[in-house]
């Protein structure tokens, strides 16, 4: 067994200690590189941050410079009729352009003012309707025809800001425009002030980097059409009067573009404060005879179910105002969508109790 002498312990000791204290210190220095690596990190995600939010708030309040459509209202009781046929009728106006709580008296067939107040509150903001009486400090009275039929086709404003492209009029027949300015400016004035949109943090950014931006016309409108039951017509009504497209079409959550084949369904429809808990997703419209609704339905019955109302209590269709179609319109829509190609795309369920989990 070795002996050590008390120098060489002492000494054996020391050189011990001198790697221990050399370990802390590189240990030491370790972390002392780290924390200014976390450092410099954290300061270029607070700088980027910082960053966004400044552009965000400086960029999102965009002015739009959309022409102003050659659209003027008339006095004639035909064009008025035809206008209020539309916004009580396939054009839905009614459906959102009033009071909430005047929302039961529209469906039990009574005519509201358009003096607005629907309300819908989603993430990118609380989007409201405005007043459409023309009342000149509350409602449209102070606006132009062409303002007016600006906002109705390209999605801007008076004061040339973003309108969310809910309404799917930018392909409307110019003399439906009219019609449908005509009959707004023959209201009796309602003064009704609205509060005006508001957008949430998410949906500045998403103008501010054009996720969000008006919507122009897909085509050169017509400037009329015949209003027949042929499938042109039908067409017309599906797809620039009616919005059947947009909520027979499955669509995506963050940009609102069409996914997936146009009226084969798959619409989703969150639960929300009009639907009771209740949550939706849109049949199939196309004539496939395995998955299509309409395809076991005669025109017959097309226009009966149509008349019908409303059977499901939330629905997001506009049953009450559509059931006020004339059956030349309900026969035009009909026969259009036996024209589309069929598309096989099975809805398992349409209607989903409260607290049921809508599919992915």
């Amino acid at each position: 067994m070795p002996h050590f002498s008390m120098t060489e312990m002492k000494q054996d000791l020391l050189y011990q200690y001198n790697l221990i204290n050399l370990s802390i210190n590189r240990n030491l220095t370790k972390m002392k590189t780290l924390k200014k690596v976390l450092l410099i990190i954290l300061g270029i995600l607070v700088i980027v941050v910082a960053g966004f939010y400044i552009y965000v708030q400086l960029s999102w309040d965009k002015e739009f410079d959309s022409p102003y459509p050659d659209i003027t209202a008339t006095y004639d009781s035909v064009m008025i009729a035809r206008g209020k046929y539309l916004a009580y009728g396939p054009a839905h106006c009614a459906e959102c352009h009033i009071p909430m709580d005047k929302l039961d008296e529209l469906r039990q067939g009574k005519d509201i003012p358009l003096s607005g107040g629907w309300e819908l509150p989603i993430p990118p903001g609380i989007f409201r309707a405005p007043n459409l009486t023309p009342d000149p400090e509350t409602g449209i009275g102070n606006l132009t025809d062409g303002q007016i039929a600006r906002a109705l086709r390209y999605s801007v404003n008076h004061r040339n800001r973003l309108i969310v492209p809910f309404m799917p009029f930018q392909d409307i027949s110019d003399q439906d425009l009219s019609a449908i300015i005509s009959f707004l400016r023959s209201q009796e004035p309602v003064k009704n002030e609205v509060k005006p949109t508001e957008f949430s943090f998410l949906g500045k950014a998403m103008i501010a980097f054009g996720l969000l931006k008006p919507k122009g016309p897909s085509k050169i409108p017509p400037k009329s059409v015949a209003i027949d039951t042929t499938v042109s017509y039908g067409e017309y009504l599906a797809n620039s009067v009616g919005n059947c497209l947009f909520c027979h079409t499955k669509v995506s959550e963050q940009t609102g573009a069409l996914l997936g084949p146009h009226f084969a369904g798959g619409g989703k429809f969150p639960a929300d404060h009009f639907t009771k808990g209740y949550s939706f997703i849109s049949p199939n419209l196309t004539p496939d005879k395995e998955t299509g609704i309409l395809a076991l339905w005669d025109e017959k019955f097309f226009l009966e179910r149509f008349h019908g109302g409303r059977l499901h209590e939330g629905s997001p269709m506009p049953w009450e105002l559509f059931s006020r179609m004339t059956d030349t319109d309900l026969k035009a829509l009909y026969r259009y969508f036996m024209s589309l190609e069929p598309v096989g795309n099975k809805i398992e369920k349409t209607v989903f109790e409260p607290g049921e989990e809508l599919p992915d």
